[in-house]
């Protein structure tokens, strides 16, 4: 565990001190995979997180279902609530921007995922909390995207057995499929 401290630590101050030239890339094959109906679970960027926006703008224009995180507490597990971009958000748990409480409970077909470092392999690091990690596991035929920025990319990252890899990730100048 030491090891993820210690390589979180050292990812969240590359990615703080990166300065993007260029916002997330929109790829041909994450269009390709949008239809009508579908529900894309997306996110509000936390300081330097990058911005998956490109991608859930593409997904509305798509007629996709657009939701967003919902995180009581640490311990609560991480739920997936329906967004309309007009509705107002509130500030949660962490500072996160989400919906509404009482927003309807969806089970996502794409999740875009923050990411503090990924590997060719898929492996992703999130904030250590785990609410990604089980909610990936709660939706496992969901396509999973991690959404970074190309300096948190690593050469191979510590992974657990319960950890899901991703389908593909998405940077400023990459498409990365898997």
């Amino acid at each position: 565990m030491t090891d993820k401290l210690a390589l979180r630590a050292r990812l969240r101050a590359v990615r703080d001190g990166f300065a993007p030239q260029a916002p997330i890339g929109l790829s041909a094959a994450f269009v390709a995979r949008l239809r009508p109906g579908l529900i894309v679970a997306s996110y509000r960027p936390l300081g330097s997180e990058a911005d998956p926006a490109p991608l859930a703008d593409a997904a509305r224009a798509a007629g996709c279902t657009l939701a967003l995180p919902h995180v009581t507490t640490r311990a609560a597990p991480l739920r997936f609530l329906s967004w309309d971009p007009s509705h107002p958000l509130e500030r949660g748990a962490f500072g996160l921007l989400q919906p509404v409480a009482d927003a309807p409970e969806v089970s996502p077909d794409i999740i875009l995922t923050p990411l503090v470092g990924f590997d060719d392999a898929g492996n992703r690091l999130g904030q250590g909390a785990g609410h990604y990690d089980r909610a990936l596991a709660a939706n496992p035929d969901a396509w999973r995207v991690g959404i970074a920025w190309s300096v948190q990319r690593v050469a191979a990252l510590p992974a657990d057995p319960w950890d899901m890899p991703l389908h593909a990730i998405a940077t400023e100048s990459d498409w990365i499929a898997l």
